[in-house]
């Protein structure tokens, strides 16, 4: 199983210090977890973007370009592109630029953005929601495989100027991009992913660890009937946590609790207590914060209940200071990985 990290580049006001970061200096601790997710043996590092002003990433290329040039193996993506709010023209000239500088570890997360500034920002109407993301992402996907066979697209839709015997460049190393969509876990846009024929990724905020089996389930199910190689398509998951030989649900907690506050207070639902954060915390729970062994035996459990392929986390909700994060990102490279490895081999000989 591919194990990762992504981040957001979060600049919140320290809730237990009161202490700040400036912008330049999380691109700089992004840039540093990056090499040591690349020294431990992590799989992924991700960045996506936000456009507010408790995060530094709004641009999500320029910081993978730069960690693509000072990584050697690990794979750089776009934890989440707001694709609906952007040109897929340009998308994909941007990474297949960046797969070029990274020799070929370029991904791309195509989603429709949990947060809406951007929406106002570029000119799209929310009422728009579903129709710019089902014409932006049908559009890019038939770039790549225009890419793929070296072929120029003739194209039109309502949302861009229309596309006549054009060819896209720069192309991708082998022409292709690898491109991945994200979702919250609805059924329609697991519907989506496999009826596109696409790896799909689940943000598992919350809730029990088998909450999303259904849905991916549903994907695998649905990509079968499209008619698209099941064994192919990879299914991953994203979710929050913080790794440490001690605490780490402690240390976790304000920041997580921080940072829901005002996702509360700005949608209108309860704020997470100290209650609900400790049966998320648990072993069936949504939040991966614990000792290596226990984030371990929590990711294998997730795996039990959806199969996935790739599992990712978010340790710096709200700042947690860099240097739990880099603890977290070690142990996770050289303690969780090397666990969750050796039960798979172990499953996969059993059931041999």
């Amino acid at each position: 199983m591919e194990l990762g990290v992504y981040s957001f580049g979060d600049v919140h006001q320290d809730p237990v210090t009161g202490a700040t970061v400036s912008s330049e200096q999380r691109v700089a601790d992004l840039l540093e977890r990056a090499r040591l997710a690349d020294e431990v043996g992590l799989d992924y590092f991700g960045i996506g973007e936000h456009h507010r002003a408790d995060f530094a990433i709004s641009a999500t290329v320029p910081v993978l370009a730069a960690a693509a040039a000072q990584t050697r193996n690990i794979k750089v993506g776009s934890a989440v592109t707001v694709l609906s709010t952007e040109d897929p023209v340009r998308v994909y000239q941007q990474f297949a630029t960046l797969d070029l500088i990274s020799g070929g570890r370029a991904e791309l997360t195509a989603g429709r953005g949990s947060f809406i500034e951007s929406y106002p920002l570029f000119g799209a109407e929310l009422n728009d929601y579903e129709a710019l993301y089902e014409e932006k992402i049908a559009l890019l996907l038939t770039l790549n495989e225009a890419g793929r066979k070296e072929e120029s697209i003739t194209w039109s839709g309502k949302f861009r100027p229309a596309l006549h015997e054009a060819t896209i460049y720069p192309r991708p190393v082998d022409n292709n991009l690898d491109i991945w969509i994200a979702t919250g876990g609805t059924p329609a846009s697991s519907a989506r992913a496999a009826r596109l024929g696409t790896n799909v990724i689940y943000a598992l905020l919350g809730g029990p660890v088998h909450g999303f089996a259904r849905h991916a389930q549903l994907y695998r199910a649905e990509a079968a009937q499209a008619g698209h190689n099941v064994e192919a398509l990879k299914v991953g998951v994203s979710a929050v946590g913080l790794v440490a030989k001690s605490g780490a649900a402690d240390t976790f907690y304000p920041y997580y609790r921080h940072l829901m506050e005002g996702i509360a207070r700005e949608r209108g639902f309860p704020a997470p207590n100290r209650i609900s954060y400790n049966m998320q915390t648990a072993p069936n729970g949504g939040i991966y914060a614990g000792t290596p062994e226990q984030v371990a035996e929590k990711i294998l459990l997730t795996h039990e209940h959806m199969g996935h392929d790739r599992h990712i986390l978010q340790m710096d909700l709200a700042s947690v200071p860099q240097k739990h994060v880099l603890k977290s990102i070690e142990l996770l490279g050289t303690e969780v990985k090397p666990l969750v490895d050796a039960e798979l081999r172990t499953s996969k000989k059993a059931t041999a």
